[in-house]
């Protein structure tokens, strides 16, 4: 019985691409096997980067359900105000823009899964008709009072604290114990790093197999670099790392020099001086490294004059005329960044830039300095993470300039 569990557990992991042999990896997919055959919903935690999606897949793929629709959808992805209508669907003018009559993911993916990324970031209203459509499966188009009936598997991720979003009154309590039927706990990568060398050699050898040319493996040495990295992007930023050494290097061998030469060093702690108040954007006390460095406080005054300014051209003008007296001074003030020195130049420059290029560089420069993650580098620049997700598509930010 033994032998027949681990036979059928290779053959999963194969299927599915999940890659690891640690003790975390084994007790996440003994539940997933556990699990999938049901129609139990599921809810899947862990960090960003760490493959909740991918075990999502696995769900769908190992369960009865498996011939019919699976669908995917990142509710931050999705303005708020659209989130409904995109789940549900809606009727010939169910409101301004709407055209069209329109089935939602839902009714697309009757019989199926559907998989909510993201479940944390869903507004209050939208959590009770969820809720409904769990406990009825029933459930009304946006401008329709005609009740629909659908037969949906539910399959849910987060990389929030939902216990304790329910506290803060910011999710519903009755839609958390609806979820979390089965709940799959995805740990981070720097808590089973024995999984490490075999991500890497699997990563590898498809990113070889992808470039037409033949993978020959690590040295031990760049294996021991890997698995000493804390890798906050998690299984995702180890595959982008590997990729991007194996393309630049043009190398199937990946040894230490070569990782080393892709690894930013560490930099020394930043210094910081006191800014006349009469160069500044706006009035600022001293700067200290407790409270908030440089490149936050740029990012956070042009953002204010963005949305607090009434006459967005008098708010431009005014910003530069402050410019040049901003950069005359730049000699006085030092700060870091995770991989590469951001300049005042390259933020504002330039007299012709538009203010959506000057907020896109912002944006750029916060993924960098926080190493993609998302919700940080919104935190930074005061924006929500559903407003930073539209921000990035609007304005095509590729992963490469992150």
């Amino acid at each position: 019985m033994v032998d027949y569990y681990m036979d059928m557990r290779e053959l999963v992991q194969k299927k599915f691409g999940i890659i690891g042999t640690s003790a975390e990896m084994q007790e996440s997919l003994q539940i997933l096997m556990q699990a999938a055959p049901t129609n139990l919903n599921v809810l899947i935690t862990g960090e960003t980067g760490t493959g909740k999606e991918v075990f999502a897949k696995a769900v769908h793929g190992l369960s009865d359900r498996k011939n019919k629709p699976f669908l995917s959808v990142n509710c931050s992805a999705i303005p708020e105000s659209l989130l409904e209508s995109e789940l549900f669907g809606h009727e010939k003018g169910a409101f301004t823009g709407a055209a069209d009559q329109r089935s939602g993911f839902f009714e697309s993916a009757d019989k199926g899964t559907i998989f909510l990324d993201e479940i944390g970031e869903m507004p209050l209203l939208t959590q009770v008709k969820l809720l409904r459509i769990l406990e009825s499966g029933e459930f009304s188009r946006l401008g329709s009072s005609k009740i629909r009936k659908v037969d949906v598997r539910l399959v849910t991720a987060t990389n929030r604290d939902l216990k304790q979003a329910v506290l803060r009154n910011e999710f519903r309590q009755d839609l958390f114990f609806r979820l979390n039927s089965v709940h799959i706990i995805l740990q981070p990568l720097r808590e089973h790093r024995e999984d490490i060398p075999i991500l890497a050699k699997h990563f590898g050898k498809e990113i070889c197999d992808k470039l037409g040319i033949t993978y020959e493996g690590f040295e031990e040495d760049a294996l021991e670099i890997l698995q000493n990295l804390n890798w906050a992007g998690n299984i995702r930023e180890l595959r982008h790392k590997i990729e991007t050494v194996i393309t630049l290097e043009k190398s199937s061998y990946v040894t230490g020099e070569m990782l080393k030469r892709h690894i930013p060093t560490a930099l020394p702690e930043a210094q910081y001086y006191d800014m006349p108040q009469n160069t500044s954007i706006v009035p600022i006390a001293k700067a200290t490294h407790e409270k908030q460095d440089e490149i936050g406080l740029i990012f956070r005054s042009l953002m204010e004059i963005q949305n607090e300014i009434g006459d967005l051209k008098h708010g431009i003008q005014k910003l530069w005329e402050k410019a040049e007296s901003i950069k005359r001074d730049t000699h006085n003030i030092s700060y870091t960044h995770a991989e590469e020195v951001t300049s005042l130049d390259e933020i504002i420059g330039r007299e012709n830039r538009t203010i959506d290029e000057v907020e896109r560089m912002m944006i750029v420069a916060a993924m960098r300095k926080y190493k993609g993650n998302r919700r940080k580098a919104a935190e930074s620049l005061g924006l929500s993470l559903r407003t930073i997700y539209r921000k990035i598509e609007v304005y095509q930010i590729s992963e490469d300039e992150t």
